[in-house]
């Protein structure tokens, strides 16, 4: 982005946006590969689009053990830390790990957490405000518009389940529709989870088992040009065609045109800063190769 961060070139879209999950399935990778494969990414050729390393508080020991015998290379391994609902032990977990003299080398940015019930949205804040971002995963149901409000009353952000490794996990377009345009209504920040390993969406398998089963899945792109257009103040239904799209996401310096919504560099640059600051993703090569495939289209 430039010094504003109001008009990135293409390349620069994307940046940061890719949190990596390779502990989670279908990748569920041992924590020293996946550390490896972190380590790896950041050397890659697609370091920019790198994110926060995920891993869930009672895993942050381990973790040390891990970077402990490793050089992770110059710069930070970003941590964002899952943890259970009103936890008492994952809390002491993360500031343990944060007293710790490794907590330079990977600093706890932020905390994910799926509460049972609101009232778990105050010990989240408590517990982990100021100082870091915490996200929260909300059921999409009709209580969406009630949590919402309470995560921006509490300070807190969203997350959104986006898919998992059976058709059914993934939600359908008119409920993750509404949970964009609430965000959008509040100026929620939210990140997603679960079913974006692709650019654009289309029929995938569903985990890497040779036989795997295919379904429809969500594409990272699809979600943030939905979330621009609502940003923009585009129709409802202009925001579920760039949802639903499977083709024709182009990235340009004039923007995107898709569906026939033509978006602005500003407008997606805002979008990222604003609303959709990130995804969790099990792969890193498989978005990452994507987000570059559109860029040479």
């Amino acid at each position: 982005m430039d010094a504003q961060g109001t008009s990135p070139a293409p390349q620069a879209l994307m940046d940061g946006g890719i949190d990596y999950a390779g502990l989670f399935p279908p990748a569920a990778l041992g924590l020293p590969e996946a550390v490896d494969e972190y380590v790896a990414a950041r050397r890659g050729p697609a370091a920019r689009l790198l994110g926060r390393f995920v891993v869930p508080a009672v895993q942050l020991g381990a973790l040390g053990d891990v970077l402990a015998d490793r050089d992770p290379g110059p710069g930070a391994m970003p941590l964002s830390v899952i943890v259970r609902d009103r936890s008492e032990d994952d809390r002491v977990a993360v500031e343990a790990f944060s007293a710790a003299p490794l907590a330079a080398l990977a600093p706890i940015e932020s905390i994910e957490a799926r509460p049972g019930e609101l009232d778990g949205l105050a010990w989240l804040a408590h517990a982990f405000l100021p100082g870091r971002e915490v996200y929260t995963e909300v059921y999409l149901s009709a209580d969406v518009p009630r949590w919402l409000d309470a995560i921006a009353a509490h300070g807190l952000r969203a997350k959104v389940r986006t898919g998992g490794l059976i058709a059914d996990a993934f939600p359908a377009p008119q409920a993750l529709l509404a949970f964009l345009d609430g965000t959008i209504a509040r100026g929620l920040r939210f990140k997603a989870t679960a079913g974006l390993h692709h650019a654009v969406r289309g029929s995938y398998p569903l985990t890497y088992a040779p036989d795997a089963e295919q379904a429809p899945m969500y594409g990272y792109l699809n979600v943030l040009l939905a979330t621009a257009a609502l940003r923009d103040g585009q129709p409802r239904d202009a925001a579920l065609a760039l949802l639903l799209q499977p083709e024709g996401v182009t990235l340009t310096a004039d923007g995107v045109s898709c569906a026939g919504v033509q978006l602005s560099p500003a407008t997606l640059a805002a979008t990222r800063r604003d609303h959709f600051t990130s995804f969790g993703s099990c792969s890193f090569r498989e978005p990452a190769t994507e987000f570059h495939a559109q860029l040479a289209h």
